[in-house]
């Protein structure tokens, strides 16, 4: 690469010459408590992007599925997030531990505005509540809670721009199937035939574990 002729930013006056200033109502739509609306998004939500970053400055970016309404509002300030079964890297949670700052992004499928929330998350391992996050009879060993700070609906340009819901647009098809990407990266060890039934019809059975 030659980096010697990039031209790099560093202040904020010049990421504006660049990029302009919001309209007062771009930068003032964001709010700190939820509206009926956001929690009707929230019902119709299976999806989010969960942000965190550690006191050392690393970043993770966790996705959270689940049947739509899966996030509940606890109130007007309140957002849990029950936590499933996954591969336990809890790269994430560990964030949360030593910087409670969060950022979520929640999606509805066909949908290309989305609901922005930020906030500080603790982590809470039982709680009344948990009993309604019951899914298919998991009950989650924990939680993310977040009390919420900001919130903002934001536009459909990037979901318009990448066609995100357009399947005319898909080609995942072309890519490495998940069985041989485990098998090139970071599982050597297993056999693709193996590895070709761990990711097979079966995978699903296994989203939610009885305890």
């Amino acid at each position: 690469m030659t980096e010697h002729r990039w031209t790099d930013l560093t202040t904020e006056s010049e990421l504006r010459a660049l990029l302009g200033e919001p309209s007062a109502r771009a930068a003032d739509k964001d709010r700190d408590r939820l509206h009926q609306l956001d929690r009707e998004w929230l019902a119709a939500s299976p999806f989010c992007l969960v942000a965190t970053s550690g006191a050392d400055g690393t970043c993770d970016v966790s996705p959270k599925g689940d049947p739509p309404g899966f996030a509940k509002a606890l109130d007007a300030t309140t957002v849990v997030i029950p936590e499933r079964a996954g591969n336990r890297r809890a790269d994430g949670y560990r964030n949360v531990l030593t910087n409670p700052h969060v950022g979520l992004i929640f999606m509805v499928p066909g949908r290309g505005d989305t609901l922005r929330i930020n906030g500080r998350a603790r982590l809470v391992s039982d709680a009344p509540f948990f009993d309604d996050l019951v899914v298919q009879g998991h009950r989650p060993v924990l939680a993310l809670v977040i009390t919420v700070e900001q919130v903002f609906h934001h536009c459909a340009k990037a979901f318009l721009r990448s066609r995100l819901w357009d399947p005319q647009s898909w080609g995942g098809d072309a890519l490495a199937s998940r069985a041989v990407l485990a098998r090139s990266l970071d599982r050597p060890d297993e056999s693709l035939a193996e590895l070709e039934r761990y990711y097979g019809a079966d995978y699903a059975n296994g989203l939610y574990p009885q305890s």
